[in-house]
Order: structure tokens, then sequence, then C-alpha cells
């Protein structure tokens, strides 16, 4: 009988996972929706689409009239501070996800800008336990935002594989950079990384070397899921089988136009129901919207849309909730 191959007792080198690339950088889960978009798309997205925008009047009622106490934020309670920045209360550790709270989401005070201002400053807000951040885009890490936080040494990050070097360059001395399906400990609070449908980049030449994450939290009575920014894909079946229930989703429903762009980055509010959906959520809100005009759809269309899928989807319209910026509610 041959030997195997291994016969020599040598451990066989550990298999790259299949969303780290060959010499460097990530790419998304299988079955995730393939980018198809060519140059010509992009052009005409940047140079006829965005141009052409307008901000349509702003409806009542988009925020709370006064900024929320997160000092005061109960356990198993959330905040939308404004986009996908939000603070909950697990375990009894308060955590802010992917601090966009300045005006612009861009270097150098260039790119989209905010026609909304979040429920509070980044000088305003209190010590946290943790922030939590799933990947390096303009609108999800706001650098001034992180410098003007006054804790920066004592409170932890945790981030996506290679976004820690940023967070360290900002004062952070406390970042723990997670592959999907790691875990990290913070008392009673449980914080896993899990794959997510998107890209990253800050620059022109930085584009996917660091990876993107969807989180979970957990404590021993609740979880909580964030989205950070997604496509739909097949993933979402597998954490549902692999981490669901969840007690909350927190998923993206806007910046979705044009689809032959947004599909693999970003979901539309019917496939956020899906998504909802497929991890087991017993309830989700809708993120990612009235804030700032990332794509040429009009910023408010997506909340009606989000609660007619929930009802054509048989999710429940009042499990779809579209919160108020600065609005508290326990879940």
């Amino acid at each position: 009988m041959a030997a195997p191959d291994n016969a020599s007792g040598a451990a066989s080198p550990p298999q790259r996972p299949y969303h780290h690339m060959r010499g460097g950088g990530f790419r998304n889960p299988p079955g995730s929706p393939r980018r198809n978009a060519t140059f010509w798309d992009f052009l005409k997205f940047l140079l006829w689409d965005m141009r052409r925008k307008r901000l349509p009047p702003l409806p009542e009622g988009l925020a709370t009239a006064s900024p929320p106490d997160l000092e005061a934020l109960g356990e198993n309670q959330v905040a939308w501070l404004g986009h996908a920045c939000f603070a909950l209360r697990l375990g009894g550790k308060l955590v802010l996800t992917d601090p966009y709270l300045g005006d612009v989401a861009g270097p150098f005070g260039l790119g989209p800008r905010r026609f909304l201002p979040p429920a509070l400053r980044a000088e305003q807000l209190p010590r946290l336990d943790l922030i939590a951040i799933s990947h390096n885009h303009y609108d999800h890490i706001d650098t001034k935002a992180l410098k003007a936080y006054r804790w920066r040494a004592e409170t932890p990050v945790v981030c996506p594989l290679g976004v820690g070097t940023l967070l360290r360059k900002l004062g952070y001395s406390q970042v723990i950079e997670l592959d999907w399906w790691q875990d990290w400990q913070l008392g009673d609070l449980t914080v896993t990384a899990l794959p997510a449908v998107h890209f990253s980049g800050r620059g022109p030449f930085d584009r996917n070397r660091t990876l993107w994450a969807s989180l979970a939290f957990a404590s021993p009575r609740k979880k909580a899921w964030f989205g950070g920014d997604t496509g739909y894909g097949a993933c979402f079946r597998e954490i549902g089988e692999r981490t669901g229930p969840y007690d909350l989703a927190l998923v993206g429903i806007g910046a979705y136009t044009p689809r032959i762009i947004m599909e693999a980055s970003h979901a539309t509010p019917e496939e956020a129901v899906q998504i909802a959906r497929d991890i087991e959520a017993k309830s989700a809100v809708g993120m990612h919207w009235g804030s700032i005009m990332l794509t040429p759809e009009d910023p408010f269309e997506a909340p009606e849309r989000f609660r007619q899928a929930a009802l054509e989807q048989q999710y429940g319209e009042g499990n779809a909730w579209v919160m108020q910026v600065g609005e508290v509610r326990g879940f």
C-alpha cells in the first residue's frame, strides 16, 4: 500500500479561507452577486446620475426633538444616531457602531454631505464600553469623530482584519481585529465578526486590502446583528443556520441604485427584509438612509418599501422598524 503524502507526520498547512485572496486582500463569500458594472456604468453614475440628483423636501419627524441620553440607555435598548451609527446596551456594555458623526463622508472635506445632522456629535458621547466597526469606508469610519472621542485609550475597538492600522493611528490602543466567524469576549458580551457582501477602500490604491464584516452582539439573554454595509447573498442563510436566531437586526435599506453597481454592495429594502428572515431575526431596524445621499434614488422612499416588503414576505410590518434619528427602543 502506498504511503500517504503526509506519512512523515508533518502537519498539513491550514487551508486558506475562501474570502482571503492569494497574495493578500479579500473577496466576498461564495454565492454573492457578481460585479458586472463597467467603466461606463461608473462614469454615467458619477457624471450624470449623481449630478442630476436633487434632495426632496425633508419629511416631518425624521429626528426626535431632543438627543438621546446614552448613559441612561437601559439593557436591551438601542438608539439610532443616524446612518449606520447606533448605540446599544447588551450584557451591561454600551456599544457604538460605525461612528460617522461628522458632516462630510470623504477625505479633506470632499464628498457627500449630510442633510440631517446626527443625534449626537462625537464630543457629546459618554464613555463607551466598546466601539464596533464594520469596514473602512468614510461613512462608517469618521476619523474626525474618532479623534474627538475623549476616551480613546480606555475604550476597546473591534474591527475586521486590517482596519486596526488606521484606528491605532487615531490613538486607539485597544484594537481587536477579527476574521469572519471569530469571537471576542468583553465580560458578558460576545462579539462575532460575520460575512457581508461589500468591499473596502479609502483611496484609489487600497481596494479590498482590508476586510469588511457584519457583526453579532450576544449577551446571556439577547442577540443583535449589525449589517454594516452589505448586498444580499447566500451567506445570510449560513449566518442564520450557524448563529441565529437574533432578537434584532440592524440592516441597511438605502443607497441601492443603480443596481448594476450597487447589487454587490447594498441591499434593496426588499432584500433587507430577506436578510432579516435569513438570519432569523425577530425584528429589524432599517438603517443607512435618511442622513446623506450616496446614490441617486429618492432618499426617503426606502422606509415605505421596507414596510411593504415585510408585509409581502410575511415578516410582519410591525417587525420592520423605521426609527427616528435619536429614537430609543427596547428589543
